[in-house]
């Protein structure tokens, strides 16, 4: 008889061990008759023993999808949770009469879940709770990128019934600060001659060119040069032999430009969140369709959109999309009477990731455009020396770099008073200050330090303009 009673033990042990996950022994609740049952919380896929202090004679369960039960003895149960909810399991005497009600509470298995989270996330004070049939995350966390993990590691474990209640402690709020910078620099010289040929015995319009470009007319009657109009750098030598008249016409030119462009826009935005930034304007532009013309509206000037994600601590995922546009007035066409300008845009779409105060230079063009062109008259201009006379020779060159740097900033609110705006260097002039001293802004000091003071040092009027300290 002992011996039967150590193989029924061993056998509800290997029962209980097999249901557990982890190897461990199933917990236990006592049911004591006449007192009221608890609730009987059974983690999903795992199991707890029922012990009642009287023989039962029949057991049933309200929702067998939730729990499973199966008797081992006259007085234990063995209760198996299946899927997360709340039913009623029911325990009757042999004589018929109810021995007692219990509440099961089946909810999705935390213990695993707080081990892989302390596994994945050790820096991270999370709190995990169970709420019904699924699983309520709170607490203080580092970054947006951290909290999404642990929801998706949560929802591993109760699909479509996690609450997410975490905090996201830090800076969140990012400034994003961006600097377009262009240089362009072009130059341009043209070499040209033209001979010109008269006999005043003949018809006093008849004249002959030999010339390789057209910057001069024919001969006039009073047998001068008449030069274009526009040409610059142009040289007329002539004289006669008897009834034939010579011209020789030089015409030598070299052009010059710089350009630099600069612009500095800053924008700030929450971790996450979509930020746009346009300073510029709107170019009109007729569009035909069936039901006639329309104006539609292309956006011009300075433009910036980014979505920063703060990932751990001062560690920023910068998506972000820049651009730099303005009207060509050199490049036109007409179209139903209108006369439309063309576009230069500069513009850049990328993904970086860097820390606080780092700077990314995100796009960079060094672009250099190298032309010649010579024409000649035929023969002539193969001449050694002398060809020089009957030839045309223009060159040109444009070279033109680009650099694109951001550098994002990690930044908190502060009190209004505390910022400055442009115009509060300037003050409006009094009628003594405009009519008799001819200013145009009222009296105000210049700045001492700061990005004010560099641009009050540069050749303007005053001390004033968009400037942020």
């Amino acid at each position: 008889m002992k011996k039967l009673n150590l193989v029924k033990a061993a056998l509800i042990g290997f029962a209980i061990l097999g249901a557990s996950p982890h190897g461990a022994f199933a917990e236990k609740l006592r049911v004591m008759t006449g007192s009221p049952s608890g609730v009987l919380n059974v983690p999903m896929n795992r199991a707890v023993v029922v012990e009642s202090d009287e023989p039962f004679a029949e057991i049933s369960v309200a929702n067998a999808e939730i729990a499973d039960i199966s008797t081992l003895s006259d007085r234990s149960i063995y209760v198996l949770g299946r899927t997360p909810g709340l039913t009623t399991m029911t325990l009757l005497a042999p004589n018929g009469t109810l021995i007692t009600n219990v509440q099961v509470q089946v909810t999705p298995d935390v213990t695993e879940f707080k081990e892989r989270l302390r596994q994945i996330m050790p820096n991270e004070a999370i709190e995990v709770r169970t709420a019904n049939d699924g699983i309520v995350l709170s607490g203080v966390i580092s970054s947006v990128t951290m909290m999404e993990r642990a929801v998706e590691l949560a929802e591993r474990y109760a699909p479509g019934r996690v609450s997410n209640l975490l905090n996201i402690g830090g800076t969140q709020q990012v400034m994003l600060k961006v600097r377009f910078a262009e240089m362009t620099r072009s130059v341009s010289k043209n070499l040209s001659s033209s001979i010109g040929l008269s006999n005043t015995d003949m018809t006093s319009s008849t004249g002959t060119w030999l010339s390789s470009d057209n910057s001069a007319t024919s001969i006039a009657d009073n047998g001068g040069v008449t030069v274009k109009e526009g040409t610059l750098g142009a040289i007329n030598i002539g004289g006669s032999i008897g009834n034939t008249e010579l011209s020789i016409l030089l015409e030598a030119m070299e052009e010059k430009g710089l350009v630099r462009t600069l612009a500095e826009p800053n924008l700030t935005a929450l971790s996450g969140q979509q930020a746009k930034f346009l300073a510029g304007g709107e170019y009109p532009i007729p569009v035909s369709d069936e039901d006639g013309i329309y104006i539609d509206y292309k956006p011009f000037g300075v433009e910036l959109e980014f979505v920063p994600r703060v990932i751990n601590g001062d560690q920023i995922n910068l998506e972000m999309r820049a651009a730099v546009s303005g009207i060509d007035s050199t490049v036109n066409y007409s179209v139903n009477g209108f006369t439309l300008n063309s576009f230069k845009r500069r513009e850049t779409s990328t993904t970086v990731e860097l820390r606080d105060g780092q700077s990314f230079a995100i796009a960079g063009l060094l672009q250099d455009d190298f032309e010649d062109l010579i024409g000649q008259v035929p023969w002539l201009g193969d001449i050694p020396v002398l060809g020089a006379l009957f030839r045309s020779t223009d060159y040109s060159r444009r070279q033109s770099e680009l650099v694109i740097i951001v550098t994002p900033h990690l930044v908190s609110p502060t009190n209004g008073l505390a910022l400055s705006l442009p115009t509060d260097r300037v003050k409006v002039p009094t009628e003594s200050e405009l009519f008799l001293f001819g200013k145009t802004f009222g009296g105000t000091s210049a700045p001492k330090s700061g990005a004010a003071a560099e641009v009050a040092k540069q050749d303007f009027s005053g001390s004033y303009g968009y400037v942020m300290e």
